[in-house]
């Protein structure tokens, strides 16, 4: 077996946000674009339940398509929302398609998120939904006045004039980089992430050397993340402050649902998270939430403890034991103790930040690999389920950031066989910092003629 019979990674793609209201049809649309019906009922792991992506194809080019939910037009604070959930689609996006239903035309809600596209300057494809006759197609023509441009008539559920509308999509987009492999030059990014009120935007201002975030203590005062770049340890890194995380985002409103899901997208566009604690507080569920957002989103993890001036021998006796119960799962996330405000142990964060993305990047060579699997099956089997006994045949790595393998095998491995092969994997080879993601191809058995 060899590793071309694997899914060969790939290089960035250029992403198309998908935005507009309830009920103009832009998940039938997503699913003419990315041309197969169950993409829209399939989460993709990584990403939120209100923005989920998936990969499509178009004359041979590659994209990523972002479908980002609807809006209520009448819900409280109309202005708010639309601004809040559009900022965080243009925001990741390379352009845009703005969903429009022509048998109903232009709407307030519409006009205000024209606002937004235009100020973003990202390139706009305006596609006119509901287009099932001539006679619509008139009414589209009424989209022109939105002044993003040419209306493209579609029907999302006939496939009408989609093509063409496929046509502006790519023109709009960039052409995808050429890629060798190599992770993208420039400064690292760094998102700034926990519960409100635990110091993220101190501890951004000491990085930073000066005031530029609003601290206040009364928690929830960052809502939007804000980009900064920083000199620290004679290198630049880009930190992303974000708003606290306070509730599950199914039961957040208002802003804070908002500052959700812009936390999550912080996330995603950083390479390592740095999660603040509270060590005077008792580990949450907000915590404990937040941490596997970050593991389950493949990014290298480190954990600050915050305020540790305000901890006493009592409560580190206890933050011990909060540790190894609640943080069983990130055990490998390197963990620094803070005082974001005085600056105390501050500066041990590069090192922090260097060790998680050192084990990010970790790549072991497949011969490595498999002869560490061959001692590692030698010394321990898998466990013989109703006579049969799983083996790994072979593994090799598919990627790094964050380290992916695939293991080749006679038959379904367990759970808790897969944890032990993750934990021997750290011991031999580090990966301090970073999740890993094991996942397995049984092979099928040939049959005899």
């Amino acid at each position: 077996m060899t590793d071309t019979e694997l899914d060969q990674p790939t290089g960035p793609t250029p992403v198309l946000a998908v935005i507009g209201r309830p009920n103009v049809g832009k998940s039938t649309l997503v699913n003419r674009i990315i041309g197969r019906r169950e993409a829209v009922v399939e989460d993709v792991p990584g990403v939120t339940r209100d923005r989920v992506s998936y990969d499509a194809t178009w004359n041979g080019r590659n994209f990523t398509v972002v479908d980002t939910g609807g809006w209520d037009p009448d819900a409280r604070g109309l202005a708010e929302r639309i601004a809040a959930q559009a900022e965080i689609a243009v925001s990741v996006a390379d352009a845009v398609l703005f969903v429009v239903d022509a048998t109903v035309g232009i709407t307030d809600a519409d006009e205000a998120v024209v606002k937004i596209l235009r100020a973003s300057g990202k390139p706009v494809v305006l596609a006119a939904n509901k287009v099932d006759d001539q006679r619509t197609e008139a009414e589209a023509a009424s989209l022109w006045n939105l002044g993003l441009g040419e209306p493209y008539p579609v029907s999302a559920l006939h496939g009408r004039g989609s093509g063409d509308m496929l046509d502006a999509i790519l023109d709009a987009l960039p052409e995808a980089p050429e890629w060798d492999g190599e992770l993208p030059v420039g400064p690292r990014r760094v998102a700034i992430v926990g519960k409100p009120n635990v110091g993220k935007s101190s501890l951004l201002n000491k990085l930073a050397g000066e005031e530029r975030v609003v601290v206040d203590d009364a928690s929830g005062t960052t809502v939007d993340p804000v980009d900064e770049i920083v000199e620290l340890g004679g290198r630049t890194w880009t930190f992303i402050d974000t708003a606290g995380i306070r509730k599950r985002v199914r039961e957040a409103s208002g802003h804070e649902y908002y500052a959700s899901l812009r936390t999550s997208s912080a996330i995603e566009r950083a390479e390592v998270a740095v999660m603040i604690v509270d060590a005077s507080q008792s580990l949450s569920e907000q915590d404990i939430r937040i941490v596997q957002s970050i593991r389950e989103t493949g990014r290298a993890l480190v954990i600050a403890f915050n305020k540790w001036d305000l901890v006493d021998e009592d409560r580190r006796f206890y933050l011990e034991r909060e540790i190894d119960r609640e943080l069983v799962q990130v055990q490998w996330a390197p963990r620094i103790n803070i005082a974001a405000r005085t600056g105390w142990h501050v500066d041990r964060l590069v090192r922090a930040l260097d060790t998680a993305l050192e084990g990010w990047e970790t790549r072991v060579s497949t011969g490595q690999l498999n002869a560490f699997l061959g001692r590692l099956v030698a010394e321990h089997p898998h466990p013989v389920r109703g006579g049969k006994q799983a083996k790994i045949l072979f593994g090799t790595q598919a990627q790094t950031a964050p380290p992916t393998f695939v293991l080749f095998t006679s038959g379904k491995l367990e759970e808790t066989y897969l944890r032990f092969v993750e934990r021997r994997l750290r011991e031999e080879f580090g990966f301090a910092g970073t999740p890993i993601h094991l996942t397995q191809r049984v092979r099928e058995k040939r049959k005899r003629r």
